[in-house]
């Protein structure tokens, strides 16, 4: 998921023509591009594929400019006023309202053959067709796998990582220490996040679903619950696990860094973090842990959208089509925050043949796509503020459940 927390790029692009052709004569024209990101290697990667395509356009002049925060709330606003960008980031979860409303362009008439549209993993592309109609090419994908120590497993004699939810909480219990046995936690077995995001999978590992037909929410259901509920025993009874909050981090990643958590279920996004800022972490990856013998987790993915506003249709299409062209997304692919939505590109890139990757590409053919319908963002915020409560133990898991999903459903039927 991204890792699931956006700022924003606005990129400023001079044109030539609608058509696209070349005339030193003829006034340019501008289009903006809007986006997050992550970090500043980030911003570099993507200067670089933006210096290539004015290169090949040399009739095209980008601006990039940041903004930090509230990145939804800002293309909503510009959308509503008319004044949105021609092309823009946008999440899988947020597609559907978006798709729905009708301020996204149809790509299809802009797709050619030799743009190779099947050459993208069909989950991702999917998250943004509707009724046969593309709205979207998505740009990337992260998914999450178990982080572990390998200093700390190897100094608690653990040969190898837990591969069922059983063993991970075993494993997390011998990962726990109190080192001057007063209470005082020094080092978890696993870190938590306990938002919708990261634990979509979990509700539906013994059949639960997050949404009915209806686009209401349906995850108070035994079936959701019992896969809820392993989290909350985790935390609460076995206290094997905690929060970044819960070890002064800022961030799950963070605490795993800090070796506050020993595991932890966490997106490829943090692998560079890691690396850059916690040198001397030994550390790996290995695909989710089974539960209920079934192999689960998370797929996120960004695409690139059209605003039907535009005036420069041709001109963002042509911006979209250089960005997710096999070129243009091997140029910032290789930074490893995110995974090319490109089955060449991952091919070629070799991530399944990286041990600290492959988990993450292997993920991809079984996940749960963080997306379920136009109301998920309202489902979302009730969720959270109600499980969280559960987690800390201010009410039991199905009550909590229960006023969450009742919340959410009385703001969906009231916006319909």
């Amino acid at each position: 998921m991204r890792k699931l927390i956006p700022s924003a790029i606005t990129i400023s692009l001079l044109f030539f023509t609608v058509g696209c052709r070349s005339d030193s004569n003829s006034k340019p024209v501008e289009i903006t591009l809007s986006g997050w990101q992550s970090n500043p290697n980030e911003g570099k990667l993507l200067d670089q594929v933006i210096r290539e395509f004015e290169t090949k356009n040399p009739n095209i002049k980008v601006k990039r400019e940041v903004i930090n925060s509230q990145y939804m709330d800002v293309i909503r606003t510009r959308l509503i006023g008319e004044v949105a960008p021609d092309v823009f980031y946008l999440e899988a979860f947020e597609a559907p309202a978006l798709i729905k409303s009708g301020v996204l362009e149809p790509l299809n008439s802009y797709i050619k053959s030799e743009f190779k549209l099947n050459d993208f993993e069909s989950s991702l592309l999917n998250a943004f067709k509707r009724n046969n109609s593309v709205y979207g090419i998505p740009k990337d994908f992260s998914t999450l796998a178990l982080f572990y120590n390998q200093t700390a497993l190897k100094s608690a004699g653990i040969a190898q990582p837990p591969k069922t939810w059983d063993e991970l909480r075993q494993t997390a219990k011998k990962l726990t220490i109190d080192e001057n046995k007063d209470g005082k936690i020094d080092q978890y077995g696993m870190g938590i996040v306990s938002e919708l995001p990261r634990q979509t999978f979990m509700i539906k590992a013994f059949g639960g679903k997050l949404v009915d037909q209806t686009d209401y929410a349906a995850f108070d259901s035994p079936e959701g619950l019992q896969g809820l509920q392993l989290v909350i025993e985790q935390y609460r009874r076995d206290r094997t696990a905690a929060q970044a909050t819960d070890v002064g981090a800022n961030s799950n990643s963070e605490a795993f860094g800090q070796g506050r958590v020993a595991m932890t279920l966490d997106g490829n996004w943090a692998i560079p973090y890691l690396k850059e800022t916690f040198p001397n972490l030994k550390f790996q990856t290995t695909e989710v842990p089974k539960i209920n013998d079934q192999q689960g987790t998370m797929i996120y993915t960004v695409a690139y959208v059209m605003n039907r506003q535009s005036k420069q249709k041709a001109a963002a299409w042509k911006l979209i089509e250089f960005l997710t062209s096999e070129s243009g997304m091997k140029a910032w692919a290789k930074q490893g925050v995110t995974l090319p939505s490109r089955r060449s590109v991952l091919a070629e890139m070799k991530y399944d043949r990286n041990p600290i990757y492959s988990p993450f590409v292997a993920g991809a053919k079984y996940g749960t796509l963080w997306q379920a319908g136009e109301t998920l963002p309202t489902i979302v915020t009730s969720f959270d503020n109600q499980f969280v409560s559960a987690m800390l133990g201010q009410q039991p898991l199905p009550e909590a459940m229960k006023r969450a999903q009742n919340t959410a459903n009385r703001e969906i039927y009231l916006s319909k």
